[in-house]
């Protein structure tokens, strides 16, 4: 149903946008200036592509969880410490109303944790073995809460649509600008030009870069609903004692794939980079909880 209406939001925004170019009169200005487009056409085939590319992502996302991590589902438990894990889990997923995710463990001494999945009933938890191995288990116990956060608040799902939106929007102004400049600065009469790959290839460049700056601001805000949903289902308390605990290991480094990076439990650097940044930082978000 999220997917759904995600879809149909953005099917409706696509519409909107179309209709206000065609009042505004922009595909005439356009072809005034000789830049033959069919705005509408080229709309659609930047959603189509844009779109497809994060849905397919997000169906294979506990797939390819599993193989960039080295993650190991616990099927059946072999120690006391993996049945607290599978326990420990699917309670604290019927009390945020959601069917039990798989739980895994991944190798690596950094203390960190993910959540994934295409939806919030088919999800992936894991952590790693430093966090299982450091960690007190109440420590443990809300970092587990707050990835059951990330995917009772169907967090996948909106990030990888936005994703697609923030896609159809890069490609469809890339395209516009080259063919803008191919036919007006470089006056080419018919077809593409040379200007309009390397103007278009640019201008996806520099697209992105602002496009994810948006996309990062929304998982920063989306890391302070997590961690409050881990305060719910555990205790502030506890919550506030797992970042503080996270804050001592920063000279860590995080070690997630990129594309997992966004549903971790460890920031990321700072300075220019912390536009780029998935998650605020860590004093921020202990003194949200306080508050």
């Amino acid at each position: 149903m999220r997917i759904l209406l995600f879809l149909a939001t953005n099917m409706a925004i696509l519409l909107l946008v179309s209709t206000v170019f065609n009042l505004l009169g922009f595909e005439s200005i356009l072809a005034a200036n000789g830049v033959d487009l069919n705005l509408s056409a080229l709309l659609v085939w930047c959603a189509l592509f844009g779109f497809a590319g994060s849905l397919i992502s997000l169906l294979i996302s506990k797939w390819s969880a599993k193989r960039a991590t080295g993650t190991v589902i616990i099927s059946t438990p072999r120690n006391r410490d993996e049945q607290w894990l599978l326990d420990t889990v699917a309670e604290l997923a019927e009390a945020a109303g959601i069917a039990q995710p798989e739980v895994g463990i991944f190798p690596s001494d950094t203390a960190n944790a993910f959540a994934t999945g295409w939806n919030r009933n088919d999800a992936l938890v894991a952590v790693s073995t430093g966090l299982l191995n450091r960690f007190s288990a109440n420590e443990t116990r809300a970092v587990l809460a707050h990835e059951i956060g990330h995917v009772a608040n169907g967090d996948m799902v909106t990030m990888t649509l936005l994703q697609g939106v923030v896609n159809t929007f890069v490609m469809f102004f890339a395209r516009v600008i080259g063919h803008t400049v191919d036919r007006v600065v470089f006056k080419t009469q018919r077809g593409l030009g040379i200007g309009y790959y390397i103007v278009t290839f640019i201008a996806e460049i520099v697209l992105a870069l602002l496009a994810s700056m948006i996309v990062m601001a929304f998982s920063r805000w989306r890391e302070y609903r997590a961690d409050a949903a881990g305060a719910h289902l555990t205790t502030s308390s506890d919550m506030i004692a797992a970042l503080a605990r996270l804050q001592s290991e920063q000279a860590t480094p995080a070690d997630l794939p990129g594309e997992l990076t966004a549903f971790g439990i460890r920031p990321s650097s700072g300075g220019f980079a912390a536009l780029f940044r998935s998650h605020p930082p860590l004093a921020d978000r202990i003194a949200a909880l306080k508050r």
